[in-house]
């Protein structure tokens, strides 16, 4: 395993609308070193203006992927995790089962909105590609393919544009009453986005 710290924030979101992300490359046959997706994936985020505040790169084991993953969403100074690799169907793709359990809420929608956008670039290909994406601990987490189209597509796509959305709702604090009302009356910033269901 090897790790790179790649920021000296304080904090999350360096207070300019920066994201810092934390992301793990799963591979058993690449290194660090000759892993395309996580080229891919700290290009696009360093054009994006975006940091890596940690970038790690680990073989496909269920209990290594699970504890980085997991140790990510606990840092203050990460406001994203994204994992690219071991999501297919081959017997070592653990990706999704690793994290899974880690999540409090799934984003379903991320999936069937990669799917659509991969089917116009590979065809039916798409259908053996496995994506998750949901909140733990207010901490947003996509697992992707690891390959390096797939990436590009899902960050410059859907992930970059709706992150800070997503970031906003997940750490949003409790309204104070159930009604999903604020304590003059308002409607909370989650209502508006879902559409006040």
């Amino acid at each position: 395993m090897n790790e790179t710290d790649a920021s000296d924030a304080d904090g999350a979101d360096g207070g300019d609308g920066t994201l810092c992300t934390g992301v793990v490359t799963i591979s058993s046959s690449n290194s660090l070193e000759t892993d395309a997706a996580g080229e891919v994936l700290t290009e696009v985020l360093e054009e994006s203006g975006d940091e890596i505040t940690v970038r790690e790169h680990v073989g496909a084991d269920h209990d290594k992927v699970q504890s980085i993953v997991s140790r990510l969403i606990d840092r203050d100074d990460v406001d994203i995790v994204i994992t690219a690799g071991a999501t297919s169907v081959e017997p070592s793709d653990i990706t999704v089962e690793a994290v899974e359990p880690l999540l409090e809420k799934e984003l379903s929608a991320f999936g069937e909105l990669f799917t659509a956008l991969a089917y116009e670039e590979v065809g039916t290909k798409v259908v053996a590609a496995r994506t998750l994406a949901g909140v733990a601990d207010g901490t947003p987490v996509f697992c992707l393919p690891g390959h390096a189209d797939a990436v590009r597509l899902a960050l410059g796509e859907i992930i970059l544009p709706e992150a800070p959305l997503i970031i906003d709702l997940a750490t949003e604090d409790e309204p104070d009453d159930e009604a999903g009302e604020t304590a003059n009356g308002d409607p909370t910033e989650a209502d508006a986005a879902d559409g006040g269901a």
